[in-house]
């Protein structure tokens, strides 16, 4: 009697690992996206982040934004990170590319574009490696500087990593005109 309620425990125990293992692989799944747009908005003591440039651009004229998942603490200061989320996200059925990028998971990112608003600056990037220093540090090692290049005058800074210090980031100016021209 003693060895078949020794044999169930070892069973349960051994259900259960399966079933939480198999939970962590699914957070550790990989979310693919060809063309992946961030824009990240430092307001308030808040940063609010955006996926969609549309909800981006309303954000900017309303300093509001009707659907968001907002997480308390959770910016690289301790400042509340708010998601604003289009309007066909807002269940949060299925993940969000994005929001899962915040969150360290694996995002496989073929064309990678973004701007950050802080300190009355805008800063642009062209992959989320030379992205996260700046977020955790607030500047970037290496840049290149147009002074009142915004659409509202600011100086936007182009930030530049090692392999591309050298050269005018004449891409990522093209891309940053076309999109807020």
């Amino acid at each position: 009697m003693q060895r078949v309620i020794k044999s169930g425990l070892y069973l349960t125990m051994f259900l259960m690992a399966f079933v939480f293992s198999g939970c962590n692989s699914t957070a550790e799944r990989k979310v693919a996206v060809s063309e992946f747009e961030i824009y990240e908005v430092n307001h308030d003591g808040r940063i609010y982040v955006f996926y969609d440039r549309a909800l981006y651009k309303e954000f900017l004229s309303l300093n509001e934004t009707a659907y968001r998942l907002t997480r308390i603490g959770a910016g690289p200061n301790g400042q509340t990170m708010v998601f604003g989320l289009t309007k066909k996200d807002k269940k949060m059925k299925k993940e969000i590319p994005a929001i899962s990028l915040y969150d360290d998971k694996k995002v496989k990112i073929d064309n990678f574009y973004a701007e950050m608003r802080n300190h009355g600056r805008i800063y642009v990037f062209s992959n989320w490696s030379d992205m996260k220093p700046v977020r955790q540090f607030g500047h970037p090692n290496y840049f290149y500087t147009e002074i009142g290049a915004g659409p509202k005058g600011e100086t936007v800074v182009y930030v530049l990593n090692s392999k591309t210090k050298k050269k005018r980031p004449v891409e990522l100016i093209k891309r940053f005109k076309k999109k807020n021209s």
